[in-house]
């Protein structure tokens, strides 16, 4: 069992410094990094200065999105707070959000550029789901993005002041922020073995691949997870909806994929 050490990193010159703003910062770094790396190693055609334009384009984009998606979802709060809007350093960036938005930015940029579409997104998805394993750790620091009461030897221990009403007498639950960051590490592996495989891979291939089983894994992880910022129906999130839209968009991807190759 672990306990998260608080949502302050250090202050400076009376500035609070969060974890998750280190977390986030740093998930960027590494997935840019990854993105070279694979660049430079499997898309040689593709230009480094592309690269850091489109990174910058989807990191902007990207926050705002997920943002824009979170406050959305929880308007009624947002609507009565709304000096907080802007204060994504306590937590609050929809994963959904920003690819949601993310994906239909860079595909106008894509088409306005005279990009391959598919190409560049098998590329940057690299990027992403290096940026997801690392950033969810955000969410331990926050106390956030847990699940139901547990007794595990990895459970994690959520302050009274974060517990939901229904669970203030439970101190320990399942991290369901590590479990995706596992999963996802599971996820990258398998689409680092499908690169390797210069054959049967397509452009496309990498990123439906991935949209379909994020999909999975985000279905999964949300089936145990308290703390979503809406449900739809008892323990039907808003996530699980995304997420099924997103493994249609993956799924039917690979199918016609298979359909070319056919």
């Amino acid at each position: 069992m672990f306990t998260s050490p608080g949502a302050i990193a250090f202050s400076f010159m009376s500035i609070d410094v969060h974890w998750y703003g280190i977390i986030m910062a740093l998930a960027i770094l590494v997935g840019l990094i990854v993105v070279l790396l694979i660049r430079n190693k499997y898309y040689n055609d593709i230009k480094e200065d592309d690269v850091f334009d489109i990174t910058f384009l989807l990191i902007i984009s990207g926050i705002i999105c997920a943002r824009l998606y979170y406050v959305i979802l929880d308007f009624k709060y947002f609507i009565k707070h709304m000096h907080l809007i802007p204060a994504i350093w306590n937590g609050g960036l929809s994963i959904h959000g920003a690819m949601f938005g993310c994906i239909l930015i860079f595909f106008i940029y894509s088409k306005i550029n005279k990009l391959e579409f598919l190409k560049y997104a098998d590329l940057f998805t690299f990027g992403l789901v290096s940026g997801q394993i690392i950033g969810r750790w955000g969410n331990f620091f926050n106390s956030e993005a847990y699940g139901l009461p547990c007794d595990l030897p990895w459970a994690v221990y959520i302050p009274k002041n974060y517990r939901l009403t229904d669970f203030q007498d439970c101190a320990y639950f399942h991290p369901t922020f590590l479990y995706e960051s596992i999963l996802n590490t599971i996820t990258l592996i398998i689409l680092l073995c499908i690169l390797q495989n210069k054959k049967e891979r397509k452009d496309g291939l990498i990123f439906f691949t991935y949209l379909s089983i994020y999909s999975i894994v985000r279905i999964a992880v949300e089936t145990i997870r308290i703390d979503s910022v809406l449900n739809i129906y008892e323990s039907i999130h808003i996530a699980h909806i995304a997420s099924i839209f997103l493994m249609i968009i993956g799924l039917s991807g690979l199918y016609l994929i298979h359909l070319k190759k056919a």
